[in-house]
């Protein structure tokens, strides 16, 4: 994982199988994000926000786990600790960073960490195993490729704009938004397309079923990640059941 959101086999982490890893995202999703996680024990919502942090860790991410623990941590103990002790309009512009912080940020790292450690072959092999139809696997597949390279575009474009002055503090710092979204917009819908062109080529729209080498399933790992992202769902069902209370 030399990158955000760039696939390196050698230094993963954990060996996940992909639908592992959807699963932990789609939990995260629905309990961080979507607020089904406001019916769940806070330290259950806390446990499922640091699991990404353990898979970077896993990975041997340290900064990237360090910095992300770091706000996330700083924005729930703001939100638990110290609403109180601040005044005025700041205060409900500190509330709302901080809740967005909470509820989008885990779901950020994690499915960083998805792209970051599943090859596009594994995740096509994956999706062909739950029978998920082409019309979802295509997009999908494109984005795995999608966003490395619009980053790699991001940055070549952010070094030649800054061989010309246009920066924050430079002689030319007007044209900064102008001189950087437009080309990265452009940029982005020619790779879309191509990147588009690319799947079908490679037959990816065919309704045969293709062969693959890359060896994906479920290990004792995937067991261990199940049963910790199935209990949020177990204690909402029994929450819902009147069988415990919290």
């Amino acid at each position: 994982m030399n990158g955000l959101f760039q696939a390196n086999i050698a230094d993963r982490g954990i060996l996940l199988d992909p639908r592992t890893k959807l699963f932990a995202l789609l939990t995260i999703i629905v309990f961080v994000l979507g607020g089904m996680g406001t019916l769940a024990p806070e330290w259950l919502n806390v446990l499922i926000s640091i699991t990404p942090l353990v898979f970077l860790c896993s990975a041997k991410q340290w900064g990237k786990a360090l910095g992300f623990g770091a706000v996330y941590a700083a924005a729930d103990l703001f939100l638990i600790y110290g609403v109180n002790s601040v005044n005025g309009a700041g205060k409900y512009l500190l509330i709302m960073l901080c809740t967005l912080i909470v509820r989008i940020l885990p779901g950020m790292i994690m499915g960083a960490y998805l792209f970051a450690s599943t090859t596009v072959s594994e995740f096509i092999a994956a999706m062909h195993r739950m029978h998920m139809p082409v019309q979802l696997t295509i997009p999908m597949s494109v984005m795995f490729r999608f966003f490395p390279t619009v980053l790699e575009e991001f940055f070549s474009i952010n070094s030649a704009m800054k061989m010309r002055d246009i920066r924050f503090g430079g002689k030319n710092a007007d044209k900064m938004i102008e001189y950087r979204i437009v080309p990265l917009l452009i940029c982005s819908a020619r790779i879309g397309s191509e990147l588009s062109a690319a799947a079908l080529t490679r037959g990816l729209s065919t309704g045969t079923r293709r062969t693959n080498i890359c060896r994906i399933g479920f290990r004792m790992p995937d067991l261990i990640v199940f049963a910790i992202m199935l209990c949020p769902y177990l204690l909402l069902i029994l929450k819902k059941a009147g069988a415990v209370s919290w």
